[in-house]
């Protein structure tokens, strides 16, 4: 019998600083969580973020979330208003 996997940990990184700091601070947390059984996934990463990631080799390692997928779970709420065509307040 196989054992599951625990749900892996995400990581909302949208306010923290793409630099060299964050990018190890990253990858430690990544190490940490493996060690633990999981994994790290990182969500809303900026594109300077993405890039840096990329750009040090470690897309494979820090597994960034992709666009859209955040999205996908919320609920998006919508407001139409109606209104007659020939109204010219509208």
């Amino acid at each position: 019998m196989a054992a599951s996997l625990p749900s892996p940990i995400v990581l909302d990184v949208n306010a923290v600083p793409p630099d060299a700091l964050t990018i190890d601070t990253l990858a430690r947390l990544q190490l940490a969580a493996r060690r633990l059984g999981t994994r790290l996934e990182l969500r809303d990463a900026s594109h300077q973020l993405r890039e840096l990631i990329d750009l040090v080799g470690l897309s494979d390692v820090l597994r960034v979330e992709a666009r859209g997928q955040a999205e996908q779970r919320k609920q998006l709420l919508r407001v139409e208003e109606e209104r007659e065509l020939d109204d010219p307040t509208g």
